[in-house]
């Protein structure tokens, strides 16, 4: 059940596990995700034994996040038209039913290089199709004044899962071998199915019918283009995670062939960069205190550049246990502000959608990273590709330092509902073209300032669905001005009237103080002739 924002209260950073299902979705999703990065130890060090060369190894960090990167669209679009519920417990079954498969032919010697890569990738897909709307449901079970807190609890209990998980993998990998680390795995989604099927979600409220699914990935498109807030967070997100990926892909080999040391000291270093991690999400609220969240941001990449030379160059386990620490660190302050960017860039209609945009470019970053890092790492050596990506990351901060992603935070982006509904049959639903223009009648000593104006307009129209939008003077009648737009069909238009947001209605408001006539702005509609 939706929770209702207009009785929200700020919140502490602990205030959102009063919550029922959030409470219990946040405890299940760490006993999964401790499943899962016990997978990731497991997968990687498993590589190093099949087949040891910088780029094998890579391939499997490759083959975790390359799925996100080419299904989480699609999955972004499935999760906002369809009960997000049922769809993540159809999720969670299949990474169940891959991790089972996975862990029967280890245990059994049947897995090879290129099966481990197979089954990694299979459930790389499960992954790409329950993260968008797995974040997509936060802002459902929390109020709009907890959601800063609940994404924080989401990170800490992640990164509680990544100091957990590894550590727990190193000891059975080292014990038993990979093969019981997949079983485990398969075993820890039970708990998100059970959580998710006591869940009783209330359905969306529409009297319009679904989106299909390739109109909403080109709405989905739409709105990103046209949303400067999400786009910058996106921008400033390839900055960083193609970089930031080297010693992620490249930490089994560090362990291996760098500190001449086995999976318990791997187990050991992700432990530490979870518990970093855990560190940092701690102090997270503090440092929002005193930096703005692009401040936050390009601090925690300096960081995470100095903590990744010193990952390359200590030569020594304890210094490089000490930079893991610090990299978990200012790794959770990055990606913890670009996902709250994300979260408060969009409304509710998009949310899965836009939340997907984040993912692929969070994992293809990683992917396109990884593949890279190994690369050069096979060429120059490992120490030279974590200095090149060090340097890259630096690059980065100075080249994405014009977009800004702390701006936009106070919008109320919650439906207004404003727009009065045209009068329509229902044989008019599937028709289209629809062409809609709206009179006004301005001070022609005020037409540029108005043109202005209509700037923002543009892009709440573009954004919520139209594919062509013009403004007009008329030559013969001064101050007389016409706003055109077009959408694909009239439920489509429709749509648009559902979309548009609280802040949306403010500019709407501030354009019609230019409005001079005794009546309103002339609305009109006129959809394309059947031929």
């Amino acid at each position: 059940m939706a929770i209702d924002n207009a009785h929200s209260i700020p919140a502490s950073p602990w205030t959102p596990l009063r919550h029922r299902i959030f409470r219990m979705l946040w405890i299940a999703s760490i006993f999964s995700n401790i499943g899962s990065w016990m997978h990731e130890v497991g997968a990687g060090w498993m590589m190093t034994s099949l087949a040891p060369s910088p780029l094998m190894v890579a391939l499997v960090q490759a083959a975790t996040t390359a799925p996100i990167f080419l299904l989480a669209l699609p999955a972004g679009a499935l999760a906002d038209i369809i009960d997000r519920r049922r769809y993540l417990i159809a999720t969670q079954v299949w990474m169940m039913l891959v991790a089972a498969v996975l862990g029967v032919l280890t245990l059994a010697g049947w897995t090879t290089a290129p099966v481990l890569l197979v089954m990694t990738f299979a459930l790389g897909i499960g992954t790409a199709m329950m993260m968008p709307a797995w974040g997509a449901i936060t802002p459902e079970l929390v109020p709009r004044a907890e959601l800063h807190a609940a994404i924080g609890l989401n990170t800490i209990g992640m990164n509680l899962a990544r100091a957990v998980g590894p550590a727990l993998a190193g000891l059975i990998v080292a014990a038993t071998g990979p093969g019981m680390v997949f079983i485990v795995n398969a075993v820890s989604f039970l708990s998100t199915i059970a959580a998710l099927y006591s869940w009783k979600r209330s359905p969306k409220e529409s009297e319009l019918p679904a989106e299909r699914l390739a109109g909403a990935v080109r709405a989905g498109l739409r709105f990103a283009r046209h949303a400067p807030e999400l786009r910058a967070v996106l921008i400033r997100g390839v900055g960083f995670f193609v970089f930031a990926s080297a010693p992620w892909a490249l930490l089994p080999l560090i362990v291996r062939q760098e500190l001449q040391s086995g999976p318990g000291t791997y187990g050991l270093f992700l432990a530490c960069l979870g518990i970093g991690a855990i560190g940092g999400a701690l102090m997270l609220p503090k440092a929002r205190n005193r930096l703005s969240r692009d401040g936050l941001v390009a601090g925690s990449t300096l960081l995470y550049v100095l903590a990744m030379l010193a990952l390359a160059h200590s030569g020594n386990v304890y210094a490089a246990g000490v930079a893991m620490f610090l990299m978990g660190m200012a790794w959770i302050s990055v990606v913890s502000s670009l996902m709250t960017a994300t979260q408060t860039a969009l409304p509710g209609w998009v949310r899965a959608r836009g939340l997907a945009l984040f993912w692929v470019v969070f994992t293809g970053g990683m992917a396109a990273g990884s593949v890279l890092w190994g690369q050069v790492a096979s060429w120059v050596g490992i120490p030279q590709a974590l200095t090149a990506a060090a340097v890259g990351a630096l690059i980065g901060i100075v080249a994405t330092r014009k977009y800004k992603i702390g701006l936009h935070d106070v919008a109320d982006l919650s439906p207004s509902m404003h727009w009065p509904t045209p009068m329509s049959g229902e044989e008019l639903l599937d028709r289209g073209p629809v062409m809609v223009t709206v009179e006004y009648q301005i001070d022609p000593a005020h037409v540029d300032e108005f043109a202005q104006a209509m700037c923002q307009m543009r892009r709440i129209r573009r954004r919520d669905g139209a594919f062509m939008w013009e403004l007009f003077n008329d030559v013969e009648v001064p101050g007389r001005v016409m706003e055109c737009f077009m959408v694909e069909s009239w439920i489509e238009h429709l749509r648009q009237h559902e979309r548009v947001t609280i802040a949306d209605r403010d500019v709407s408001e501030k354009v019609r103080r230019f409005h001079v006539g005794t009546e309103p702005p002339k609305v009109a509609h006129f959809v394309a002739v059947n031929r």
